[in-house]
């Protein structure tokens, strides 16, 4: 973005939507108070500027590598899917949270699909976050576990819920459910599009939802179409 300390920071956000979780992130109202400048509203905020332009100008920057996730490791597929998915649901959650409870409370009495996303988002949000603690601290241990046996010629050990498919087919239950709400969301938002007439925050709200949406497919296809089928593989092997 040309010129950023020039501009507001409502224009920035209008200019690209992807700027509102930036300035979310640091306190920083783009939308109500969003009419001052971005350098005034880092000022006001005790935010380094500097820092959040190259925040600002990073948002696009996406590099799209050809993984070959299939060859990986289970192992450092496991550490890749924390690291990388399960960092962005718990980074966005706080967010969509705030965006969705916002909206629905501003806008509700006119758009009463927001108030139902509101919802939602709510319950969609405690249901990952409990989802992802169980694979953090009871599946993916135990998967690695069988890779560090497997490597070292020895055996794992049975594991207290009696075969790794007994929680991988919860997994899979508790993905589907996720994945309907995602899709009750997308019908919702007529596949995320706000409004025209709609204010930066409601705009901001469908802009994460679909970003979110898009994470949680990668993140559950690498689960149940890659990690999942070879863990369960890699146990009758044991």
């Amino acid at each position: 973005m040309e010129i950023l300390e020039e501009k507001t920071v409502a224009e920035i956000v209008v200019e690209n939507i992807k700027a509102a979780h930036v300035f979310k992130k640091h306190g920083i109202d783009f939308c109500c108070g969003g009419g001052i400048s971005v350098k005034e509203a880092c000022t006001k905020k005790g935010v380094d500027y500097e820092a959040l332009k190259k925040e600002i100008e990073a948002i696009d920057n996406v590099v799209n590598r050809g993984y070959n996730y299939n060859d990986w490791g289970l192992d450092f597929l496991i550490d890749h899917i924390i690291n990388v998915h399960h960092k962005y649901v718990e980074d966005s959650i706080p967010l969509l949270l705030q965006y969705a409870n916002r909206v629905a409370n501003v806008h509700g009495h006119y758009y009463k699909e927001v108030v139902e996303i509101n919802a939602l988002v709510e319950a969609v949000s405690q249901e990952l976050a409990a989802h992802m603690k169980k694979e953090e601290f009871i599946l993916f241990p135990y998967i690695k576990k069988m890779v560090e046996a497997r490597n070292n010629g020895t055996k794992p050990g049975l594991p207290p819920f009696g075969t790794v498919n007994n929680p991988i087919q919860m997994m899979f239950e508790e993905h589907e459910n996720a994945g309907e709400v995602l899709k009750k969301i997308a019908k919702l938002s007529n596949n995320y599009t706000a409004p025209p007439e709609a204010c930066n925050t409601f705009r901001a709200l469908y802009s994460k939802l679909e970003e979110f949406e898009q994470d949680l497919h990668q993140h559950i296809h690498l689960e149940n179409n890659i990690l999942f089928p070879k863990a369960i593989q890699l146990e009758a092997q044991s």
